[in-house]
């Protein structure tokens, strides 16, 4: 079996330990700040699968084992009423799929834990919230209430995150991938740290690059005072990142400059979770970020003229269905004049594409099929909202920020995205026939007319040209091919 307390692995691999492990075991090498935590490998979701679905003896064993060390490490106990432990158990396959599997946080918590930390926060609020986030989270990843048992807690979250590698969610993501089912995702377990403690604590995503326009400075939102999942569900519209500069300089400082060493680590623009506990930065994770068409295309341009990669391996950064949909249509300038705009929001997959308004995840699917070019409009977009995803052609939200779940998958399906557009504003559009021009963030009524896109109006277009010119790989490449079927 793959037990490893992270730190302490340097061979560990992506395809071993998985991709959120992984980042965290390389940030940890490099000596950043991240809560300590330990791995089971992906070979133990397959041997789960194989044992129909049941914890070996050994499995648990070793839980216990990675909670001891964790505990000596912080000077905290799993259950205790004093000084308690909690911990996340977070999924994490070999390839980043993100929002599709599942998570839990603040596992560890009882009525007698709560009360622990309630004397020791003086903070009767925090502690209820940090309970009624756990057990809210905890119903709806393992389909039953809590055990006032913490180890069976974890069990049970282990088991629901194994389960979760097969969800229809995570299964259709693999189809549209090409992903194989085989294998399995890893779970890390990881000490918690607090973005609901104090009005010094919140919790951010930061983006290296800007993932949406291309630009090449960071990008990002802080939400103070609460939690990661509360930005990347959507369910909560956060702040740019000049606030947490405002609020917290050090912070945003420290902060910056270990984005600056995980882009040169990685060599790529990187997309890392933080949460920041009464003044202090914990980095969560980083991995490659999900970008539009147009900020792939362009950041590799970027990072080759940076001396960051070479321009082959500038050309390895651009899939060819980011190629594809960077050739896709434009709002003809004419067009414009006259429309009138239905909604705005904020430009999280950047596109423009024409279709009827929808307002599920199956009618979007029932449409498509059907051969109709469907938009997606939701309050805010839910994992399980995965297949209306990939059968719109765009989606658009009306709460929610750039680095909601709703903005990270559409930039990896190459969706437009318009996120929050403001509470009831979109549902009264279902049925109407729209344009949403990601570009500018607007839904705009009827179906209007569009421009394709060419080397001879895009540099970076016209560099990528002359790179697959002077290539090694010639012909053979598949972004040669697409690019010959443009023009």
């Amino acid at each position: 079996m793959t037990f490893l307390r992270l730190g302490q692995c340097p061979d560990a691999t992506r395809e071993l330990i998985g991709g959120k492990a992984f980042s965290i075991n390389s940030m940890l090498t490099l000596e950043l700040p991240v809560p300590p935590a330990f791995v089971l490998g992906t070979d133990e979701c397959t041997r789960y699968y194989a044992s129909d679905r049941k914890l070996a003896d050994d499995v648990l064993a070793e839980l216990r084992s990675g909670i001891e060390n964790l505990e000596s490490t912080l000077g905290r106990t799993f259950g205790a009423a004093h000084k308690p432990l909690l911990v996340s158990v977070r999924s994490g396959a070999p390839r980043s799929m993100p929002g599709m599997m599942d998570t839990v946080l603040n596992l560890g918590i009882t009525d007698a834990v709560e009360k622990a930390l309630r004397e020791e926060t003086a903070d009767a609020g925090y502690a209820a919230d940090t309970h009624r986030r756990f057990k809210e989270q905890f119903r709806k990843v393992v389909g039953s209430d809590p055990s006032p048992e913490p180890w069976e807690q974890l069990g049970a979250a282990v088991a629901a995150v194994f389960d979760s590698w097969h969800s229809p969610r995570a299964v259709a993501y693999r189809r549209h991938h090409g992903i194989s089912d085989e294998g399995g995702t890893a779970v890390t377990v990881q000490a918690m740290v607090f973005g609901n403690l104090d009005d010094h604590s919140g919790t951010g995503v930061l983006f290296t690059r800007d993932p949406v326009t291309a630009q090449s400075e960071p990008f990002g939102e802080w939400l103070p005072k609460g939690q990661g999942e509360d930005v990347v569900s959507g369910r909560c519209t956060p702040l740019t990142l000049g606030h947490l500069a405002e609020f917290m300089p050090d912070v945003h400082r420290q902060l910056m400059e270990s984005a600056a060493l995980l882009e040169r680590t990685f060599r790529d623009v990187q997309d890392i979770e933080f949460t920041v506990e009464s003044g202090h930065l914990w980095l969560l994770q980083t991995r490659s970020a999900k970008r539009s068409a147009s900020a792939a295309v362009h950041h590799a341009v970027t990072f080759e003229k940076e001396g960051i990669v070479t321009a082959e391996g500038a050309l390895s950064m651009i899939s060819p269905e980011q190629l594809s949909a960077f050739l896709r249509p434009h709002l003809a300038p004419t067009a414009r004049v006259g429309a009138t705009v239905l909604a705005r929001g904020e430009v999280a997959c950047p596109g423009v594409v024409t279709g009827v308004v929808v307002g599920t995840a199956d009618e979007a699917e029932e449409m498509a099929e059907q051969g109709i070019d469907v938009i997606l409009a939701r309050p805010t977009t839910d994992p399980d909202d995965v297949h209306g995803i990939l059968a719109a052609q765009a989606i658009v939200t009306e709460i929610g920020g750039a680095t909601s779940h709703a903005a990270v998958v559409s930039r990896e399906f190459n969706r437009a995205c318009v996120v929050g557009c403001g509470e009831g504003s979109l549902m009264g559009l279902v049925g109407k026939s729209v344009t949403v021009d990601a570009t500018s963030g607007e839904i705009l009524d009827g179906m209007l007319e569009v421009e394709i896109p060419s080397k001879d109006t895009h540099p970076d277009l016209r560099v990528v040209t002359e790179w697959l010119a002077a290539s090694t790989t010639g012909s053979e490449n598949p972004l040669n091919k697409i690019l010959a079927a443009a023009h």
